[in-house]
């Protein structure tokens, strides 16, 4: 399981400790989403795999298992592990989100990731509006802070917007809002990557203002501003990352 804020840290080169296990997982989850194996390809047999990867064959096993849990492939008798089409694959799963940030940029697959991002964040902040508690507030208000204080750092400036982003996901009460969490993480590090070399801390000083302004219309339980607040704030992500297609 990948934690949130991971794919966020992985810009600064860590990378989360792992076993066997998640480790032939990432390799080849990370080749389908890549296309390094092709969708409607047959993988390797098992006794190369396993010397590839270097790992035994009920590690592979269940490798191969969670694999095809998150609709990546197939297995089937007497033909062997096939890559399944994109259709099947399970997006809102973290990890498969994370292998897209690797992934030739597709215009129709970020449009989507927005599209999905700003009808469920809407809802969140509309019903978090409503349902917040003083406490969810006072956390709300700390990771503004945190935004404040991350100057002109990159990885801290959006893991404090990403922990906004999730508890405003807790704060609606509706406990399918937060699998939208994984597609928030994956569009605002695209928005990162995508976004001028210069102007960071102009676009810092913007985000800062908006989330500020965010967390205030949700103390004030204005759910109309807090939706349009979200909105201009996904708006904002999605020209960053859409410029990489000119």
């Amino acid at each position: 399981m990948i934690e949130p804020g991971s794919l966020i840290r992985s810009l600064s080169g860590r990378s989360a400790a792992r076993n066997f296990h998640t480790f032939v997982i990432n390799e080849i989850g990370h080749g389908i989403v890549t296309g390094k194996f092709p969708v409607g390809s047959i993988l390797a047999s098992d006794a190369v795999m396993m010397e590839t990867y270097g790992v035994s064959r009920t590690v592979l096993r269940e490798a191969l298992k969670t694999l095809e849990a998150k609709g990546l492939v197939e297995a089937r008798p007497k033909v062997g592990t096939r890559v399944s089409p994109a259709s099947r694959w399970s997006f809102f799963d973290p990890q498969v989100l994370f292998w897209h940030f690797e992934a030739r940029p597709e215009q129709r697959f970020y449009e989507s990731l927005f599209d999905v991002r700003e009808a469920l964040e809407s809802r969140a902040a509309e019903l978090a509006s409503h349902r917040r508690t003083a406490d969810e507030i006072r956390i709300l208000k700390y990771w503004a802070h945190q935004m404040d204080i991350a100057e002109d750092g990159v990885e801290p400036h959006l893991l404090a917007a990403l922990e906004i982003h999730r508890a405003i996901a807790e704060s609606s009460g509706n406990a399918l809002l937060r699998s939208v969490t994984g597609v928030v993480e994956l569009t605002m590090v695209l928005a990162a990557k995508f976004a001028p070399s210069d102007g960071l801390r102009q676009r810092h000083t913007d985000s800062i203002a908006q989330h500020e302004a965010l967390v205030s219309a949700m103390e004030r339980g204005d759910s109309n501003a807090a939706v349009q607040l979200m909105q201009s704030i996904i708006t904002r992500d999605k020209q960053q990352t859409m410029a990489v297609f000119g």
